[in-house]
């Protein structure tokens, strides 16, 4: 019998190829995608990416998979729930899966997404973003939503280069905001952590998920640097509160 969700996708102007998984389920309580959770397969190809998020004893899937060749298939129909989040949560919301469209990137997660996959990565979350009204600042990682078992998409993925486009938000909205900085303080940083959108987690989990996304850089204990950082993506998370889609 075929997947309910194989009809093809009218996705324009990516226009993916359609590769439909048995792995999905209706999204609950009503509710719509309003974030994009970005995912790495860590996998020796996009085939075998392919292969396994279409395997019903795999259980696992996704709305769409970006090859590094720049190939985007379509996997599940967006009105439907993919099983790519698992348990999390993202500024206070839980069920990720039922309120998001999950991209998995083919990318180990130890060298640089390529230039076609960036591109492609870019058109396509501008259409998504364009049809389903996602803002932004609900463009997030898998480690941004579940920081103490995952690290995707990494310190590899350039957040700064969606940031540009106004299709993310990365590094570069920290810069230039003056803030006196906080001496280190592991519970301080938790607070804010949570106030910035993630999850209640170990500090440690929390400084290298933040750390990977916006200063992948940096190393060593937590320093009045990731006090000063944490505190101005806290602040920036709330003013647009005003203005975000409700997730």
């Amino acid at each position: 019998m075929p997947a309910r969700s194989a009809v093809p996708s009218t996705t324009d102007p990516v226009t993916p190829i359609w590769h439909p998984s048995p792995n999905f389920g209706e999204r609950r309580d009503g509710l719509k995608p309003s974030l994009v959770v970005i995912h790495y397969t860590a996998m020796h190809s996009a085939q075998a990416a392919l292969d396994r998020l279409c395997d019903p004893e795999a259980e696992v899937s996704a709305h769409y998979l970006i090859g590094s060749d720049g190939n985007v298939w379509q996997m599940v129909r967006e009105k439907d729930r993919a099983w790519h989040a698992g348990a999390g949560e993202w500024r206070g919301r839980t069920d990720i899966n039922s309120r998001s469209i999950g991209i998995e990137l083919d990318n180990s997660g130890q060298v640089p997404f390529s230039e076609p996959q960036m591109a492609a990565l870019e058109n396509l979350l501008s259409d998504i973003q364009g049809r389903l009204g996602i803002h932004p600042w609900n463009v997030i990682g898998h480690s941004d939503m579940a920081p103490q078992r995952k690290l995707d998409p990494g310190p590899k993925f350039d957040w700064d280069r969606l940031t540009r486009r106004r299709l993310g938000v990365g590094p570069v909205v920290l810069k230039g905001i003056s803030l006196d900085e906080m001496p280190p303080d592991e519970k301080h940083f938790a607070f804010i952590a949570m106030r910035a959108g993630y999850p209640e987690a170990r500090t440690e989990d929390l400084l290298k998920a933040f750390r990977n996304r916006f200063s992948p850089t940096r190393r060593g204990p937590l320093s009045k640097k990731d006090m000063g950082d944490i505190e101005r993506l806290a602040g920036l998370m709330e003013r647009l509160d005003g203005i975000r889609a409700e997730v």
